[in-house]
């Protein structure tokens, strides 16, 4: 009866789930599944499922559905009924910083056997990119550099495009093995995710010649009147609609008249200008409009707090710096 019913369903094969119980079975569709309470099948470890339905409480084993007809099966029967369903893959996993690796032997959704591996090259950098597209790139260690590359050529492709390459999550693990080759290999042998610093990888991404005029379309950092070098904060990968932004002191910008615009002139940079103690006084991506107006109020409001630092009233001639008014 069970090579009768194995061979008319051989998608219908069901292994009863280790440790759960002799009443529940993992079919190699993946369903779960349970038998009714006091079925004669009850423990076998194998059985050829000709009917499931739906079903609740104890009739399902707690699983949602109840296996109505079955026979038991042998293991060799099972896979000879549904040798179609056979695969074997190396599987990785991220695991407190390193990449663990598995040749796992299926039956469909049943796991027939798993041993770990040291995979092959190709076979480690196709398990360990599966891993990262289950997990998210999350589970990379981003530095700094990375992190503020990443922002950069986001920007630049949110607002020109390609060539400029797509960065988000869903960007970069379509193109894993273009700027990731390397290191997935390196993880696949083991080496701790903290040691790959994804700002060498991104730039691999990079397009050229196009890529040899980005620090002019997105600068790394901006030089105020003061002479010093601010850095831009770029906005988050996934952020459609912010502006970049510098938050530098307001003495340092005396003097500059237009607000500074990136990507040919077409995008603004957003001013954080800050007190001496480096709190916010005002946002502005018109700088020429707040030297106009708000600056009066808080040069009023500011010069009794920091009588050290140069409040003038003609902030448009006044000489930026970064210092106090006793160490120009």
């Amino acid at each position: 009866m069970g090579a009768v019913v194995a061979l008319a369903f051989p998608d219908r094969v069901a292994r009863r789930v280790p440790g759960d119980g002799p009443e529940r079975y993992l079919l190699s569709s993946g369903t779960r599944a349970g038998l009714p309470s006091g079925s004669s099948l009850a423990g076998h470890e194998w059985l050829a499922v000709a009917e499931v339905s739906r079903g609740e409480g104890r009739d399902s084993a707690g699983t949602g559905a109840v296996i109505r007809a079955a026979a038991p099966l042998s293991a060799g029967l099972a896979e000879s009924a549904a040798s179609h369903l056979l695969v074997e893959t190396v599987e990785a996993a991220l695991t407190q910083g390193r990449v663990t690796a598995r040749r796992v032997r299926r039956l469909g959704a049943i796991v027939l056997a798993s041993t770990p591996v040291r995979p092959s090259p190709a076979e480690g950098r196709a398990a360990v990119a599966a891993a990262l597209r289950k997990e998210g790139l999350a589970a990379l260690s981003w530095s700094t550099a990375a992190d503020a590359l990443r922002r950069r050529l986001a920007f630049l492709h949110r607002e020109l495009g390609e060539p400029w390459p797509d960065v988000s999550e869903a960007g970069l693990l379509r193109r894993l093995q273009d700027w990731l080759g390397p290191e997935l290999e390196s993880l696949a042998a083991g080496a701790d995710v903290n040691t790959v610093d994804l700002a060498e990888p991104l730039r691999r991404l990079l397009p050229w010649p196009e890529a040899a005029r980005m620090d002019e379309l997105a600068p790394e950092s901006l030089e105020v009147p003061s002479g010093s070098r601010v850095r831009i904060e770029y906005p988050e990968w996934s952020d459609v609609t912010a502006p970049p932004v510098v938050a530098v002191k307001l003495q340092e910008c005396f003097g500059l008249a237009a607000t500074p615009r990136l990507v040919n002139g077409r995008v603004p940079v957003l001013f954080h200008l800050l007190s001496p103690a480096r709190r916010p006084l005002a946002v502005t991506g018109d700088l020429t409009s707040f030297w106009s107006g708000p600056y009066a109020q808080v040069r009023a409001e500011m010069r009794g707090r920091y009588p050290k630092h140069p409040w003038p009233e003609d902030p448009w001639s006044a000489p930026a710096t970064a210092r106090t008014k006793q160490r120009k």
